[in-house]
């Protein structure tokens, strides 16, 4: 993992804007598995969702200090021509083998970027990239719900879209790595893992099967995230219950021009990770 003392000048606070969603919904009960988003949902995001600088670029001078210190000569327009267009001949290449929402392995389209070997070096140079294309911070009450969440028993997951430098965050902002959050190691996925991102219903039936192993039925499962089809379409697809975050106007995503969102109801609206436990009735396991 990065040092945090590495990327410390990127950890600034933000946050959330407000939107005009109200919070909604009657207590689940028996719940026994909660599984989250990260971006836009646990954590704040400037660009309102994982960046792979696909609308959101760092500035120009921004950029070309972070190549300077790298020593790469090159121009930041031509770096970010050339990552977009890596990206989107990987994504082809995916899509070739039959896998319908791609994703990529940001550390191998930086190496084939940057002309570089040194996976360390393009790896530290990848994290910097992203914090600078998009901040990060903690949610209000994010650590105090995954220690409630975790006091009562509930087992915890992850199910999103993301890259390696993803669960570093824990440890930058929440001094812990994941099992020590009460994160089951078994339910994180994330899709550059798998090379397929939301809202392919895969990761999340990868997810449903691992809960099946240790006898939780999707009924007694709780997804939370913050885009209608991204998070609750295939949430719901493998019958899992549902929670909308609407917290933060950034990376709020209600989707109502897509049909597969348009008859589309979470079971849950919250607009701070605080309100999630008043909201589920918990069963013991």
């Amino acid at each position: 993992m990065l040092h945090k003392k590495s990327i410390q000048k990127y950890l600034r606070p933000l946050k959330p804007i407000p939107t005009v969603s109200l919070p909604s919904g009657e207590p689940i009960p028996d719940i026994q598995c909660v599984l989250f988003d990260i971006y836009g949902t646990l954590f704040i995001s400037g660009s309102g969702d994982i960046s792979l600088a696909k609308q959101n670029s760092p500035q120009h001078a921004t950029l070309r200090a972070l190549l300077a210190k790298y020593e790469i000569h090159k121009a930041p327009r031509l770096v970010l021509d050339e990552l977009h267009d890596a990206i989107q001949a990987r994504h082809e290449q995916l899509r070739r083998r039959g896998i319908e929402h791609p994703e990529v392995k940001i550390d191998r389209i930086w190496q084939q970027v940057l002309q570089a070997d040194d996976q360390c070096r393009i790896r530290q140079f990848a994290v910097e990239f992203e914090l600078i294309a998009n901040p990060v911070y903690p949610m209000p009450n994010l650590a105090d719900m995954l220690t409630t969440c975790r006091r009562q028993g509930l087992i915890l997951g992850i199910i999103s879209n993301a890259q390696f430098y993803t669960p570093y965050l824990f440890n930058w902002f929440l001094d812990s790595d994941l099992p020590g959050l009460g994160f089951d190691a078994d339910l994180t996925f994330y899709s550059y893992r798998f090379e397929t991102a939301k809202p392919s219903i895969a990761l999340f039936e990868m997810a449903a099967e691992k809960l099946m192993d240790k006898e939780i039925q999707p009924a007694f499962v709780l997804y939370i995230g913050n885009d209608m089809l991204n998070d609750i379409y295939p949430a719901q697809k493998v019958g899992f219950k549902t929670a909308l975050f609407a917290g933060d106007q950034r990376s709020l995503r209600l989707r109502a021009d897509d049909s597969r969102c348009r008859d589309l109801n979470p079971d849950l609206v919250v607009t701070d990770l605080g309100q999630l436990i008043g909201l589920i009735a918990f069963k013991g396991l």
